[in-house]
């Protein structure tokens, strides 16, 4: 089975981590990834800021070279990326004016004939087909996961097809239960962890990031687990310094959802690269490896 795949500049850069485990982990599952050629930067969040144009005729042109490339469905594991792409699509549907806009410019014209999913989206699809439950080689009962999903993944300017419920979401807990990791139910799930803000309102961020690391540990969570590459790096890469200015102790590494499914599947944390992370991310998966094999 193919399917079209759109990894976004993070993915390319700062999570490669992401891309890699996202390939690895559908191969095995019976899904190879097919990414779009010559694809640009969906704007993210900051193109919106700049010009409300762009924001569309970026990720129109992605769906433009997705459709004609004779794809069907693409996935876009980055929340931001999904979301962007989503929201674009939408407005599309609904403004033909600017659809006709953005096509006269467009070599590969939108058709809005696309079905754009999540990563989940696709994970979900594997679990009805069986493929989940057949491939999973290990439990990590003791994992204690926190899943954390951010704004992008649940908020959105406009109302979009979206299968989860953006208030209390479930699809992370979904496919973690599939492979057999229970997930821990939290207030925090969809909070903001400051995104960019990180950079120029490091306070601000650094408090956001504080309450929900608070929570977590006090719901008994070992790790997160996530779907945004803004929210993995910000809740990893400033872990010890948000921690320290507000007199955190405990350390929790922060997961890709690709990373907790694939060594359920059986992928060593160093084929995944967990290794990358700068809250340690190997250690707990092999204790709990260790301990099951007891």
């Amino acid at each position: 089975m193919e399917i079209g795949y759109y990894p976004g500049c993070s993915l390319k850069q700062s999570s490669a981590l992401y891309d890699l485990q996202s390939r690895m982990v559908f191969s095995l599952l019976g899904v190879e990834l097919k990414e779009i050629g010559d694809w640009n930067c969906c704007g993210a969040t900051s193109a919106g800021k700049v010009n409300d144009f762009l924001a569309v005729a970026m990720p129109a042109r992605n769906i433009g070279i997705a459709e004609a490339a004779g794809f069907d469905e693409v996935v876009i594991p980055c929340s931001a990326c999904y979301s962007r792409t989503l929201v674009a699509q939408k407005r599309l549907e609904e403004n033909p004016g600017l659809r006709t806009e953005i096509n006269s410019e467009l070599k590969r014209k939108v058709k809005n004939g696309l079905k754009i999913s999540s990563i989940l989206e696709v994970f979900m699809d594997r679990i009805d087909a069986g493929a989940m439950k057949e491939k999973a080689v290990k439990k990590f009962r003791g994992l204690k996961p926190v899943c954390y999903y951010g704004c992008m993944q649940t908020r959105f300017p406009y109302t979009v097809p979206v299968p989860d419920n953006v208030e209390n979401p479930q699809g992370m807990e979904t496919v973690l239960a599939s492979v057999g990791v229970k997930a821990l139910d939290w207030n925090c799930k969809t909070w903001c962890c400051g995104a960019s803000a990180a950079v120029n309102d490091a306070d601000t961020a650094f408090s956001l990031m504080a309450k929900i690391m608070k929570e977590a540990l006090q719901r008994g969570a070992n790790c997160f687990v996530v779907t945004c590459p803004m929210c993995q790096l910000n809740l990893d890469a400033h872990q010890d310094s948000f921690c320290e200015k507000y007199g955190i102790e405990e350390r929790l590494p922060v997961y890709f959802i690709t990373e907790v499914v694939g060594a359920a599947l059986g992928f060593a944390p160093e084929i995944l690269q967990a290794d990358r992370h700068f809250i340690d991310g190997t250690t707990l998966l092999k204790e709990l490896e260790e301990h099951e094999q007891k």
